[in-house]
């Protein structure tokens, strides 16, 4: 599972949302005042239509986007008067899913921990506006600037810090705290990417911190602070963390493509306060009530205003008021597209895990929320259906008059472009890639955005500096920030087949500076080009050892500009994150460390290890043993034609497993997932023993 200089103090600032806000196609200002006006103050039933397109979004969720369950409910004035499902939770018989199966509902959880974060400061006990220090004194960084992180600047994403720390995080029947353990002595080592309060860019190791600083002011830990204070005043039957003891059984199963249609094992995702919490639809929304002030007996309306205040607006931002990302306080948005279109004041907040999703959207003014959770699928699409589903109550309820058709931007006549556009050809970087933008003829071509959603096209210039994509759905253009940096910004349409529309503004890359590398740097990064590390920290029950991208990384170097991965080179064993991208693209930053152990090179990446491939041996074709070696998890080998076809069959130690992948890098078998010992060995790949340093494994093959 995004900026504060200025910082207003009062928790009483609140958002009026104007007509002239309004973009074009938006419902006027008059018929959106008669609208609401006629929305009754108690829940009206949700008509049978609605209930039915409810229903039928959630099979399309089924059918046409990898989802195997759905959970959903709406709550009106504090009562559910929409429930549904649709899937199967996984148990034997394949049961229906019901109202009590839980899921993980991913980053979803760090509105906990904003409320939590809350109500301590309601209570006295911290200053939102103080120094992260007064309060969690072992936080410290190499970086000075970390003691003027605030917890307000935490909940809005603006601390400047890397991202995230995923390191063993999220581990299959196992709810070791071993990444939270870990991550105040991590960023002892590390730095920012920016000034704190700087501008917002997702980040979830600060909801990390706010756990920490949760547990260390209430005195408890914080999966009690949630049943306490959370739960059990509002009757949260399933609302529950890795650490807490409860029926496993309930959780719905999930079921990985590459793999078998065995479940996967029980996900734990072990950093609670950025993404651990499991939950049900109808707990989610009776919690919203929280958040949008219906409980002031728990989280006065002070609060709750202050956490739907725009943020994001402190800082560097992109400059389009629509979009579905513009954060509050936890909040992903806190002007939600569609909504703004009706003169309507939604937030929102998603959440995904490996492989469960979730999306909260509430409308406070109405006291209307929806959530909407998820196995399989991404928290996109789950928005794209609490949108629609909550459109549809709102039209009912005499809210809105209409719901509005979709829209693209308009065509424009071509029109020449000014020679001087051609001052922003060049590289741009993003968070683990570069590419090229060269505009020619008034058209420039950029490869897929938002994981498909925005698929590859041509930009054609349009006038007044921007580029409209062929299909219409985007605008391009190119936006010289305050910190001295050059970016190309989309406008977009997220046009999801069959799902509601929302739009989007984001920067998509950051213009690169060429730098010249000593020759001697230069070829040890050439050296380097293409070749592919592998994880050795984490454990083998980690559910990121069924993608292969999170597990290895392969070196993208352009040495001809002095960049690498989107880091810029700094010697021959050193580069530094340059990133300063607001919303997605600039999350999750990292810098590249390379250090040898004899004639062994290994990469450091926030703090974890990998190992060349270099120096990683073939597997036998005939009986051997495999060792893990000393201050390692993880023993990776390759796979050749000797051992194709053949049928492995491993002696694993207490806790162990190992991992196959085929020649794509395809995960095709996993000892923790099949719960066997034995597979039959691809033409080539890899394999990956884990455990403990030293655990040894025994292995015979036979054809």
């Amino acid at each position: 599972m995004k900026t504060i200089n200025t910082v207003s103090k009062c928790l009483l600032s609140i958002v009026i949302v104007t007509s002239a806000l309004l973009p074009s196609g938006s419902i006027s200002a008059a018929e959106q005042t008669k609208a609401h006006a006629a929305s009754a103050s108690q829940p009206q039933t949700v008509t049978a239509n609605t209930s039915s397109r409810a229903q039928q979004l959630a099979q399309i969720l089924l059918d046409k986007y990898g989802v195997t369950g759905v959970q959903y409910a709406v709550m009106d004035h504090g009562k559910i008067v929409l429930s549904g499902s649709a899937g199967t939770s996984g148990r034997k018989g394949n049961s229906k899913i019901g109202k009590e199966d839980m899921f993980g509902i991913g980053s979803t959880s760090k509105m906990y921990v904003t409320a939590a974060t809350m109500m301590l400061a309601e209570e006295g006990k911290i200053d939102i506006d103080r120094p992260l220090t007064d309060y969690l004194p072992e936080f410290k960084m190499k970086d000075e600037r970390y003691k003027q992180i605030t917890p307000r600047i935490l909940m809005n994403h603006s601390s400047g810090l890397y991202g995230s720390h995923y390191g063993n995080s999220i581990l299959f029947n196992d709810n070791n705290t071993i990444n939270r353990d870990n991550l105040l002595p991590a960023l002892q080592n590390e730095t920012l990417k920016a000034d704190p309060g700087a501008f917002s860019v997702y980040s979830n190791d600060s909801f990390q911190l706010l756990e920490l600083m949760v547990a260390k002011v209430s005195g408890q830990s914080y999966p009690q602070f949630i049943q306490e204070r959370i739960s059990k005043p509002l009757q949260l039957k399933s609302t529950l963390t890795p650490l807490d003891q409860f029926d496993r059984s309930r959780l719905v199963k999930t079921y990985f493509p590459t793999l078998t249609d065995k479940a996967l094992p029980v996900e734990n995702t072990n950093i609670i306060g950025t993404g651990g919490v499991y939950s049900t639809a109808e707990d989610v929304v009776k919690f919203a009530e929280v958040l949008t002030g219906q409980r002031p007996d728990l989280l006065s309306t002070a609060s709750t205003q202050a956490m739907t205040r725009p943020e994001y607006r402190s800082g560097m931002w992109v400059s389009e008021t629509s979009n579905i990302f513009n954060y509050g306080l936890g909040w992903d948005a806190v002007q939600l597209s569609p909504f703004d279109r009706y003169g309507l004041k939604a937030v929102s907040k998603g959440g995904d895990t490996l492989m469960y999703h979730a999306s909260l959207i509430s409308v406070p003014e109405q006291r209307l929320s929806m959530a909407v959770l998820t196995s399989g699928g991404s928290s996109m699409y789950n928005e794209a259906v609490a949108s629609e589903v909550m459109l549809h109550v709102l039209k009912d309820k005499g809210t809105i008059k209409r719901i509005l058709p979709d829209q693209q931007f308009p065509a424009a006549s071509k029109i020449a472009m000014p020679a001087d556009m051609k001052k922003y050809n060049g590289t741009y970087g993003t968070v683990g890639e570069t590419f090229d933008v060269q505009i020619r003829n008034g058209k420039f071509k950029l490869a897929t955005q938002m994981s498909g959603m925005i698929p590859e096209q041509q930009y054609i210039y349009a006038g007044k500096g921007k580029f409209r994509s062929e299909d219409g759905s985007a605008l391009a253009s190119f936006e010289r920030q305050k910190n001295g940096h050059t970016y190309l910004k989309l406008n977009a349409y997220l046009n999801i087949p069959e799902l509601e529309q929302s739009q989007m503004a984001l920067y998509v890359g950051q213009k690169l500076d060429k730098q010249t590398l000593p020759a001697a740097v230069k070829k040890t990064w050439q050296q380097r080009n293409g070749k592919t590390y592998y994880n050795t920290d984490e454990k083998i029950n980690s559910g990121f050892y069924l993608i292969p991208t999170e597990i290895s990384k392969t070196i993208q170097a352009d040495t001809s500009l002095g960049y690498a991965l989107g880091t810029k080179i700094v010697n021959a064993n050193k580069s530094v994150n340059i990133m300063q991208i607001p919303v997605m693209s600039g999350r999750d930053t990292f810098d590249l460390n390379f250090s040898r152990q004899g004639k062994t090179e290994y990469m450091e990446i926030n703090g974890q290890s990998f190992i060349s491939k270099d120096a990683v041996s073939t597997l036998p074709a005939s009986s051997s043993s495999v060792k893990v070696p000393a201050d390692h998890r993880a023993k990776w080998m390759k796979l050749d034609k000797k051992t194709a076809s053949q049928k492995i069959n491993v002696t694993l130690p207490k806790g162990a497993g190992f991992v196959v992948y085929d020649n794509k890098g395809q995960t095709v078998y996993s000892s923790v997932v099949n719960g066997g010992h034995s597979t039959k060995l691809p033409e080539s790949g890899m394999i990956v023993f884990g455990g403990k340093a030293g655990d040894s494994f025994k292995i015979s093959l036979s054809h």
